[in-house]
This record gives C-alpha cells, sequence and structure tokens, in this order.
C-alpha cells in the first residue's frame, strides 16, 4: 500500500514563504506517477493546487498559486515538495500531497474531478497565514 506522509507546515506572516514535503513509501522509478497537492479551508472544498508527473517533465498549476507556487519532485527521494512564495491570507488550510499510481494516469488540478483521481493521500499539514 503506497503511503505519504507531509510536513513543513506551520504558522507564516502574508508575504512569507514556506516549503511542504512529501516522502512517499514507493519508487517512483517503478512508473510515471501522478502527484498532486491539494489544500482544503474549513467549510470549503477540496481543489488541487499544483501537480506533477513523478518523473518531473510537466507541472500543472491553478491560477491561483501561479507563479508564487512551485511543486516539484526528487526522483531519487521518493519525495514531492511545494515551495509556497508571496503567502496570501487566502492560502491558509489542510494541505494535503495525493498519488496516482495507475498506468496511465492524468495529473490534474482544481475542483472537478481532482480529488476522485488521486487514490493515495497524505494526513494533511496545517497551513495559517496571519496578516
Amino acid at each position: 500500500q503506497v503511503q505519504l506522509v507531509e510536513s513543513g507546515g506551520g504558522s507564516v506572516q502574508a508575504g512569507g514563504s514556506l516549503r511542504l514535503s512529501c516522502t512517499v513509501s514507493t519508487s517512483f522509478s517503478n512508473g510515471r506517477y501522478c502527484l498532486g497537492w491539494f489544500r482544503q479551508a474549513p467549510g470549503k472544498e477540496r481543489e488541487g493546487v499544483a501537480a506533477i508527473y513523478s518523473t518531473g517533465e510537466r507541472t500543472y498549476y491553478i491560477p491561483e498559486v501561479r507563479g508564487r507556487f512551485t511543486i516539484s519532485q526528487d526522483n531519487a527521494e521518493n519525495k514531492m515538495y511545494l515551495q509556497m512564495n508571496s503567502l496570501k491570507p487566502e492560502d491558509g488550510a489542510m494541505y494535503y500531497c495525493a498519488a496516482d499510481t495507475r498506468t496511465p494516469c492524468t495529473v490534474v488540478v482544481g475542483t472537478r474531478g481532482a480529488v476522485a483521481s488521486y487514490a493515495h493521500w497524505g494526513q494533511g499539514t496545517q497551513v495559517t497565514i496571519s496578516s
């Protein structure tokens, strides 16, 4: 069973930065997996904000984070990252990493069908933004 563990959340002032990390229990060399970062604020739907193939060849972002967030992966370490810069109050949420190990898989972001596309999830790490 694929296990994911994310970390790196915390409290930061608006305009600051955080880097989230996610360790995946399966080797990225076993296939071209789909990896994603999601967030869910209280009372709101979970949404995928960034996605990447485990090979690192393509990245996808929702417009709200494009230019501020960067998703990346490390094939040797079986890890994925989300570098978040210029954080805004609306970025505050529980952040989750997720993986789709099906072959083929399609990286997706947003809300429509995005959550259902990923079968494996981390436990979440809280990101709180203060102004």
